[in-house]
């Protein structure tokens, strides 16, 4: 939420002293805008506001207000939830997957030899880390995660194969380029992700849940598109899956497993100098995590220390890793470590966090 003041009502459009047409500028930036011209508007925008920046897929909203709206006095009284939805019936974000397309979503699993679940964002804002977890149990399904998807699945699970895309490791790339099932949960299929998209997962049937629209099929051409929340659609998922039977995929995890040693033990960008007596960047974060017992916070800025603490970090829980991932704000480190110790579900006294930053 972004809340600004502006010149009064009349002098709107005028270039009055002060004036600036922040509405305008941040159109191409947010969810939502509102501009405020009488008080008693406010109590239903600002409820209005907080509802859209939450709902659905969360995303910024900025709500202006003149200098004379400001100085008035209202009485209007506070929407209710209710009233709220009524007062915005364009507003509604499907929740719920359509029932024949989660029905596909089972027989795309009980048909793959190699699929490979991707994990985005989505997981985290749905809190749908349980529901993500069983489904990769029961069908015996590796998981990659995209930058704001790390901290979706416990790195040290055995289904956890790792950090994807063009700062990801080799192994989960290569995992996904000889796929015959892509399962994209709450993740956009970005340049970073896919590169080029012509020559991405050639094998590969797609699967994509999302709660924004306009995302699927955006980048890439999906086979079973669902819109919905990803909690809500993996719950469906999960009444039409079996559980795999014992042995089945063993030796897909095995080549997996064979792919990801050979890809641990190459050198990127310095990582492993450790092993030659030189202090390298991954052997830092990595020591980090283990200091912290991976119940730190580890926030990352713009740049090479980014993917070293997404590579090295360790992650074992959700919301333990911070970016800003396609802003690319510089120094953006600088502030949020101070709020994630104290905030969120999971807080507990002494909870620490750590920031790498560029120089």
């Amino acid at each position: 939420m972004a809340v600004t003041g502006n010149v009064a009502a009349a002098l709107l459009g005028k270039d009055a002293f002060q004036e600036i047409d922040i509405t305008g500028i941040t159109l191409p930036m947010t969810k939502h805008n509102y501009l405020v011209r009488d008080a008693n508007d406010l109590p239903r925008v600002m409820a209005e506001a907080f509802h859209i920046a939450r709902t659905g897929r969360p995303g910024p909203v900025h709500v202006d207000i003149t200098k004379d709206a400001l100085q008035q006095e209202t009485d209007a009284p506070h929407p209710t939830e209710q009233d709220v939805i009524a007062g915005l019936p364009g507003f509604r974000p499907t929740l719920e997957g359509h029932p024949r397309q989660v029905q596909l979503i089972a027989s795309e699993i009980a048909r793959a030899h190699r699929p490979v679940i991707l994990a985005g964002h989505g997981i985290l804002i749905a809190g749908a880390m349980d529901e993500l977890r069983e489904l990769a149990e029961r069908a015996r399904i590796p998981v990659a995660w995209t930058l704001l998807g790390i901290g979706a699945m416990d790195e040290t699970h055995p289904l956890a194969y790792g950090y994807m895309g063009m700062h990801g490791w080799k192994h989960v790339n290569r995992a996904i380029q000889s796929a015959d099932l892509l399962l994209a949960l709450g993740m956009r299929f970005d340049d970073r992700v896919t590169g080029n998209v012509r020559t991405y997962a050639p094998h590969a049937r797609i699967v994509h849940v999302d709660i924004d629209p306009a995302e699927i099929g955006k980048n890439v051409a999906v086979d079973v598109p669902v819109v919905g929340d990803v909690k809500r659609v993996l719950a469906a998922v999960l009444e039409h899956v079996r559980r795999a039977p014992k042995g089945e995929r063993d030796e897909y995890l095995a080549q997996l497993a064979e792919w990801r040693r050979e890809s641990e033990a190459t050198s990127w960008h310095g990582s492993g100098s450790w092993r030659d007596g030189q202090l390298s960047a991954d052997y830092v974060v990595s020591q980090i995590g283990e200091a912290t017992g991976h119940d730190a916070t580890l926030v990352g800025d713009v740049g090479q220390n980014q993917m070293w603490v997404a590579r090295y970090g360790g992650f074992r829980r959700p919301n333990s890793h911070l970016s800003s991932a396609a802003w690319g704000r510089w120094a953006s480190p600088c502030r949020p470590p101070w709020g994630p110790p104290s905030a969120g579900p999971t807080r507990r006294p002494g909870r620490s966090a750590a920031t790498a930053a560029s120089r």
